[in-house]
């Protein structure tokens, strides 16, 4: 048995109110699988564009794995433009 979220009402087999003719969020219920695992991370760090990619499409329905390859993600690009740096300076330097 299913009730209504916004009045309470028993809901029908489709999944609608009676009473205030509103529909089940049928996504809501179903569980999802968000615990930012290590896992996430790493592939966020080994592949960046994917991980904003999916930071972006999970940031609202899951967001410790948003989180997670997220943070990997932005790891990848500071260590990058961090090495870039110091070669740029230590190709200066030599000149």
């Amino acid at each position: 048995m299913s009730y209504c979220s916004n009045c309470g009402t028993q809901l029908n087999p489709a999944g609608n109110c009676p009473e205030c003719f509103k529909t089940r969020n049928i996504a809501a219920t179903t569980p999802v699988n968000d615990r930012g695992g290590f896992g996430w991370n790493l592939l966020g760090f080994c592949i960046p564009i994917v991980g904003l990619i999916l930071y972006l499409v999970w940031k609202d329905t899951q967001p410790l794995n948003a989180k997670a390859v997220g943070v990997g993600a932005l790891v990848s690009v500071g260590l990058s433009v961090f090495f870039y740096v110091i070669l740029i300076a230590a190709a200066a330097a030599s000149f």
